[in-house]
């Protein structure tokens, strides 16, 4: 093999490894719905395309996803540790923007998503938003407007809103609250510079 295909070879590789995607990465401005759509339009065309689909409020999925993953694709939750060093896996199989747990995925695939959805796919990643959030709404009554319960659903699961699981959290009853304001605050901003 040549030196020339060789370094070239090696350059590609070191491109290759340069860094993580900027898809994959959080937005600049988390608090502005306004300045987030313009440096990622394809996140606000993915939940545009959620709401028309499944009806669910663009700010409402926004909230959840700012809730869950901070708006970065490969989100995951961290190592558990025994003894503070040994590492005994990850809290749970949550991954991506919308932090989809393994089965709830699963499901979402075999009934709406398609084989080849991935939850570090924006795209997807709304879907799968939008979908849950019609179960909660079909099972538990909870209105596609109503960020608050509907991130307490999407936390707990179907059955463990439906039992009240959440009022044993506090910090989760916070957590809510602030996905029920963000969600107002996403709303308010976009239709203040003409986005909804």
């Amino acid at each position: 093999m040549s030196r020339t295909l060789l370094a070239l070879l090696v350059l590609l590789f070191v491109a290759g490894c340069g860094g993580r995607q900027p898809s994959f990465t959080a937005p600049r401005n988390l608090d502005n719905a306004c300045l987030m759509e313009r440096e990622r339009p394809q996140y606000f065309a993915a939940m545009r395309a959620t709401e028309r689909r499944w009806g669910v409020p663009l700010p409402v999925q926004a909230a959840i996803i700012h809730a869950e993953s901070r708006f970065i694709g490969d989100a995951r939750t961290p190592v558990r540790y025994t003894l503070g060093v040994i590492p005994m896996g990850r809290q749970s199989s949550a991954l991506g923007y919308s932090q989809a747990l393994d089965g709830t995925w699963d499901e979402y695939v075999r009934e709406a998503g398609g084989r080849r959805a991935s939850r570090m796919d924006i795209r997807d990643a709304t879907d799968f938003i939008g979908w849950y959030t019609n179960k909660t709404r079909e099972r538990n009554g909870v209105p596609l407007t109503d960020a608050r319960n509907q991130y307490l659903a999407y936390h707990e699961g179907h059955t463990g809103f439906a039992r009240g699981s959440y009022n044993a959290k506090p910090w989760l009853l916070g957590v809510a609250d602030r996905v029920a304001s963000r969600a107002a605050m996403y709303d308010a901003q976009l239709r203040a510079c003409g986005r909804r």
